[in-house]
């Protein structure tokens, strides 16, 4: 068993974080306070090849595998978490969907803009009545002619305010329930009515979240991404690869607090000596080294895994384990932020220090993409179908 990384996905990770510490983290903090990322940024992250991890080359895209945008999530999470998110939400819930479910002329119709960051991607599933419950959805999709008349209300939909393009679930014939989803590629622009508000967040302050309100919404039935109810295959194997994806996402942030505290454990002299030397801050350190390197572990087989699953493999042995990896991610990450905060004491409560942002974002980990009991339910729903 070989629990190196390849050379490639070494270099992957040290262009992105330097490119991180060069080009990000000296705006993090107005990121952060002003609620909003710089324009320039996707464009740039296009031209490196990081807005369309999965994607073939073919399309726009680099080409990689899941454990590639996985590590390519972790780096820029270090530094900036909201600007992974919204690389998340870009690069692995549309770009790679789109790139799965589509047919031809979708694939070379969208993918090619978005790869290249002239187009943002997102997701548009959960909705105010149907969180967890995925499958539990209130939009409808009304066939007319050849188009389909989307009404209803998405909300906290990553990268919505100003996406290109997304991927959107509504109900075709609800009255056959999860039988009757459809997955549709909505862009803006076209006839009816589309209204995004955004939301104001405690934290990953920076990408973009919003509420879409959609009003007979005129989408042409060449935009049904997979086939006619047949949303739910692609919803469920697309939440698989998002909690494989999220776990570098949340991962990161786990890891920053890690470095800033031993930074500062070195550093900050009490009582004539480093606070590293007492036990209690030893403790925490041990604990938090820990809990990082057995979820990056989790995540690394759960990404190759996810690589085989995707050409027809493991079934419901992914679905167990990318809960797996996301639901220990969360909470190694959040607990390392938390001691992070207990070893920085009264600094860390002063909003320019990075350890205070790391803690109004780091909890998201364990609400999104199903929340931690739902990825409880998960891992034991499918060890007890054995």
């Amino acid at each position: 068993m070989d629990f190196e990384l390849s050379e490639a996905h070494k270099m992957l990770a040290e262009s992105v974080y330097d490119f991180m510490l060069r080009e990000i983290d000296p705006i993090a903090e107005q990121v952060d306070r002003e609620d909003r990322l710089p324009d320039w940024v996707w464009k740039k992250l296009g031209q490196l090849g990081w807005m369309g991890v999965t994607v073939t080359e073919e399309y726009g895209g680099s080409g990689m595998d899941y454990l590639a945008q996985c590590i390519c999530l972790e780096q820029m999470s270090r530094i900036c978490p909201a600007l992974s998110l919204s690389c998340h939400a870009h690069s692995n819930l549309c770009c790679d969907n789109l790139y799965r479910n589509g047919n031809e002329q979708q694939r070379r119709r969208y993918l090619p803009p978005l790869c290249s960051g002239e187009k943002l991607g997102a997701l548009a599933l959960t909705e105010p009545n149907a969180g967890s419950d995925a499958v539990g959805i209130q939009m409808r999709a009304r066939r007319e002619g050849r188009h389909y008349l989307l009404s209803g209300i998405k909300t906290f939909i990553t990268n919505g305010p100003v996406a290109g393009a997304m991927v959107l679930y509504a109900k075709t014939e609800p009255e056959k329930g999860a039988k009757g989803i459809t997955a549709f590629i909505v862009e803006p622009g076209l006839e009816g009515t589309f209204t995004a508000r955004h939301l104001e967040k405690m934290g990953v302050r920076g990408s973009p979240t919003g509420e879409l309100i959609f009003d007979e919404y005129r989408v042409p039935e060449e935009n049904i991404l997979g086939a006619l109810n047949q949303g739910v295959s692609v919803m469920m194997g697309g939440l698989d690869m998002e909690r494989v994806a999220g776990t570098g996402w949340t991962l990161g942030m786990g890891e920053r607090a890690l470095e800033l505290s031993l930074k500062y454990a070195r550093e900050r002299v009490q009582f004539g000596q480093p606070i590293g030397q007492f036990q209690l801050i030893q403790e925490k350190l041990a604990d938090m080294y820990i809990g990082m390197e057995s979820a990056k572990l989790l995540m690394y087989r759960a990404a190759t895994m996810a690589q085989t699953a995707d050409r027809g493999g493991k079934g419901s042995e992914i679905n167990k384990l990318a809960a797996a990896a996301l639901l220990l991610a969360g909470q190694v990450s959040t607990q390392a932020v938390l001691h992070a905060v207990q070893i920085h004491g009264g600094y860390s409560y002063m909003l320019d220090y990075p350890v205070n942002r790391l803690l109004r974002d780091v909890k998201l980990g364990e609400i999104g993409a199903g929340t931690s009991e739902m990825r409880k339910i998960i891992i034991a729903r499918e060890m007890l179908r054995g």
